[in-house]
């Protein structure tokens, strides 16, 4: 007789509220509840209205992306099962109206908190009112529920930048969280600025920073609510699930792999020995499911809040040296449309040498792309790509540039607990994913989910790519000759000096 699942029967005829429901992890993790857990009752998807969208009109553009392809196709009527709703974890009470407070308070047993700014050059004031304030407001929204089991809270594994090795438990911050949340009532915002720098130490941003205060907050609420702390490292493409390589953003190092197949990116500051500490999304998905299964099914009472690190750890460790030479090899076998230059990047530790490529290579070449177009009346767009770029790197080199070991015992443990069906459906097995099959789906997966790219283009783009390895291989040439002929003609001054 077959095995059942029995995450899938615990899930069903409940009904799950999710903030942060619109982000990467977010939308998987719908996805994944609708279609192995199929017998819920509810999923409530707290949306907020941004850019002049309604939380109603970013649903259906949610439900149109490619990842909820098959449902559509297949099983429509599930999509019967998300309901929206209208409200924002910056807002007291959530934003949300008193009957449909109502309605989630009597009826939701399951809690995947996600909502969360993941600007890392976010201000203090906005990083600490959505990150550390909106958990707080969530919390309280949720622990006057009848029937919660468990509320699983999304935080980072860099969110303790100063310890070396992370154990799965709340390392309590220096600060009192709901000081720094009352820290706008008796400071105006300028005097906010001035001080964050010195303030978030060691973090090197705000957003770190605030989902530490997080932590603080949530183990605060523990056990009087079901409360657990879920930290994923980088989240990188899914490896399966719901597509191979599926992802609608470039942070991180689908951004760095893009950007240097594009050719625009042709130095990163980093150490090439370290690990890059990252989790395909689908399978820190299936880690957060099972951790709302675990903390519910659970009768024994831990003395502290339980904590899962979502990272691999040294069960398939990737350096960052494999994501930079997988990701050239790949790209030149699949590369882009629409390439600036021949994609000959490199990584180096050494600054000096970092900016001054960052210099020939980024910002002359940028000048000069800009200038053409302004001289053929065209719009101008170089400079802000290598100015987002360079924003970009200057926030990812603090990790980078860093080695962190993070321990993942009870992640491992858990995953031991399930059943044979349950470790097939919610997989977590790290150690299995195929390195060269995955960087393929993360670059094709870039390539057409974020830059819409169509695959019928690669052959032409292989054209393109051998003309720019000519071209790149001619400046080169005349790059040395250039420098030859400076040493000559310094030679033949001194020479003719004496």
């Amino acid at each position: 007789m077959e095995e059942k699942s029995e995450v899938a029967e615990f899930f069903s005829g409940r009904s799950v509220f999710v903030t942060g429901g619109t982000g990467l992890m977010g939308k998987v993790l719908v996805w994944k509840l609708l279609t192995s857990c199929p017998d819920l009752n509810k999923i409530f998807v707290l949306i907020r209205t941004k850019r002049g969208k309604s939380a109603y009109l970013r649903y259906q553009e949610i439900i149109k992306a490619p990842l909820f392809d098959g449902i559509r196709k297949n099983n429509k009527k599930l999509l019967d099962k998300l309901e929206v709703v209208s409200g924002d974890v910056g807002i007291d009470e959530l934003g949300v109206t008193p009957e449909l407070k109502d309605k989630i308070i009597s009826s939701v047993s399951i809690v995947f908190h996600g909502a969360a700014t993941l600007n890392l050059d976010a201000t203090l004031t906005e990083a600490v009112n959505l990150n550390t304030n909106g958990t707080l407001r969530t919390l309280e929204f949720c622990s006057v529920m009848k029937n919660l089991v468990a509320f699983v809270h999304f935080s980072t594994a860099f969110c303790h930048v100063d310890l070396d090795s992370l154990s799965e438990e709340v390392h309590k911050s220096a600060f009192d969280a709901r000081n720094i949340i009352r820290l706008q009532t008796w400071l105006n915002e300028q005097s906010i600025k001035m001080v964050t720098p010195h303030l978030i130490l060691p973090h090197p941003n705000t957003y770190t920073f605030s989902k530490r205060l997080a932590e603080d907050i949530v183990s605060e609420f523990y056990p009087q609510l079901p409360v657990t702390i879920a930290r994923p490292s980088i989240v990188t493409p899914a490896l399966k699930e719901p597509l191979p390589g599926w992802v609608d953003n470039l942070n991180g190092p689908t951004g760095i792999l893009a950007a240097g197949g594009k050719g625009v990116l042709r130095s990163v500051l980093c150490n090439p020995d370290y690990n890059a500490e990252a989790v395909p999304v689908d399978l820190a998905i299936n880690a957060v499911i099972s951790i709302a299964w675990k903390t519910a099914t659970t009768k024994e009472k831990r003395n502290t809040i339980p904590v899962y690190n979502l990272t691999q750890h040294n069960l398939n460790p990737i350096t960052w040296r494999t994501v930079m030479e997988k990701g050239k090899e790949i790209a030149f076998k699949y590369p882009f449309e629409l390439m600036l230059w021949y994609p000959s990047g490199d990584m180096t530790t050494n600054r000096f040498y970092h900016m001054y490529k960052v210099i020939c290579y980024h910002w002359i070449p940028a000048y000069l792309i800009d200038t053409i177009m302004f001289l053929l009346g065209q719009k101008r767009f170089m400079l802000r790509v290598q100015q987002k770029i360079q924003d970009g790197l200057r926030v990812l080199q603090y990790f980078t540039m860093r080695n962190w070991d993070f321990k993942n015992d009870r992640l491992l443990a858990l995953r031991e607990t399930m059943n044979s069906a349950d470790r097939e459906i919610f997989d977590m097995h790290f150690e299995t994913m195929d390195v060269e099959s995955y960087f393929t789906n993360c670059i094709l997966g870039a390539r057409q989910y974020c830059l819409k790219e169509d695959p019928a283009s690669i052959p032409r783009a292989r054209k393109t790519l051998k003309v720019l390895y000519v071209l790149d291989l001619i400046f080169i040439y005349l790059k040395y000759a250039l420098v030859a002929w400076l040493f000559y003609k310094l030679y033949s001054v001194v020479n003719s000096a004496f």
